[in-house]
């Protein structure tokens, strides 16, 4: 739609800023990345692991319909704490080689625009 007025030039150069922000990668405006899913499934890994584990400590009278075996407790927290501590694991993975990835992208773009800008006289 072509837009008369005196607010046509100003609005001609907000729209032509809007283009170029949206050409240059914004890290305010970035995709969540894979790696905050991770931490947070760790987190609530880690939470349950400590909930098992405190249900060990709970005498087996105040557990009705509940395993009253404080080993099963034991291991369950054990398990869960492992699958959180993976789980971390995964999500720092993750988050260095995002981190390696948007590193490289960003080299690759500077030397193609250097390589551009020698070519203009």
């Amino acid at each position: 739609m072509w837009r008369t007025g005196p607010r046509a030039v100003e609005f001609q150069q907000a729209e032509a800023i809007s283009r170029q922000s949206n050409l240059v990668p914004n890290q305010s405006h970035a995709k969540p990345r894979m790696s905050r899913n991770f931490y947070i499934l760790a987190a609530t890994l880690g939470f349950f692991a400590l909930i098992s584990g405190a249900m060990t400590l709970v005498p087996s009278n105040f557990q009705p319909g509940l395993p009253a075996n404080g080993s099963l407790w034991r291991t369950m927290a054990l398990l869960l704490l492992l699958a959180a501590l993976a789980s971390a694991l995964i999500g720092v993975l993750s988050n260095l080689f995002e981190q390696v990835d948007r590193r490289s992208e960003e080299a690759r773009r500077a030397a193609r625009n250097q390589r551009r800008g020698n070519r203009k006289p």
